[in-house]
């Protein structure tokens, strides 16, 4: 097959594990996600996102078509739908697309964006990614996203997973993170005690067969937060996460990673 590239032209599209609308919903690709298109089959395409290589099965009909050109400098995309609700473009027709946070907006120019040769006109302040960024700012990203409801593959205010909503947080500030826990765990470094911890670093936890299974970020030496059941608030100490509803320890830490 001719490689072939595309962009995400819709708010949210689900990224499948298989070829069916019934197919567990692996991740999500957000309004101006750049793919790779690797198989086809008459409805659904696999494609890699060209931002963390995360591959899945997706509804043809929700990508718009990219020429090798236009993918290789959507790589270096750095104008993002910033942490709010109010993220409106208008299309060519009048219509609107609401996007969520991080979506990216390919080639901002002038007020305007574009999906390829399609272009948006963009009714709100882009957040621009800066080559640094402060604790502070991580911080109040972070914020913006608690209660989210928990759902598995969700990478949006509406619905989120941990990972998704780490990758989302960093994302918003410059810092490219892989998509699953396991695979943020292997960047970064180490940070060796607990009370060595600092703002912004992410603790990882594992199941009890000793696999990274989840993620949080660190408000202090002694809180975190993340997504379990919602975008929450939680002590934490050297054993892990305590969720003081349910009265007892939830999530066994393993190890915390430093990433600024």
């Amino acid at each position: 097959m001719e490689q072939e590239f595309g962009i995400c032209r819709v708010a949210v599209a689900p990224l499948r594990a298989g070829t069916s609308d019934k197919a567990e919903i692996a991740s999500q690709l957000l309004f101006g996600d750049h793919v790779e298109i690797l198989e086809k089959t008459d409805k659904w395409w696999l494609v890699r996102n060209g931002y963390d290589g995360y591959e899945g099965w997706m509804d043809y009909k929700q990508l718009g078509s990219l020429n090798h050109e236009q993918f290789v400098k959507n790589q270096d995309c750095d104008h993002l739908a910033p942490a709010q609700l109010a993220n409106a473009v208008v299309a060519a027709d009048g219509s609107k697309y609401f996007l969520a946070a991080g979506s990216n907006l390919p080639a901002y120019a002038g007020g305007c964006c574009y999906l390829g040769d399609e272009k948006f006109e963009i009714s709100f302040s882009p957040k621009l990614i800066k080559s640094n960024t402060s604790v502070d700012e991580l911080v109040d990203t972070a914020l913006f996203f608690q209660n989210a409801p928990y759902l598995w593959g969700g990478r949006t205010v509406f619905g989120v997973d941990c990972s998704g909503f780490v990758q989302n947080v960093f994302k918003l500030n410059g810092i490219k993170l892989f998509r699953d826990a396991w695979q943020q765990a292997e960047q970064g470094t180490v940070v060796d005690f607990l009370p060595e911890v600092k703002t912004g670093d992410l603790a990882f936890f594992d199941n009890a067969e000793g696999r990274i299974t989840h993620v949080g970020m660190m408000l202090n030496s002694g809180e975190i937060i993340h997504a379990s059941g919602k975008v929450r608030i939680d002590p934490m100490d050297n054993q892990g996460i305590y969720n003081a509803e349910l009265g007892r320890y939830t999530h066994n830490l393993r190890i915390v990673k430093r990433f600024i």
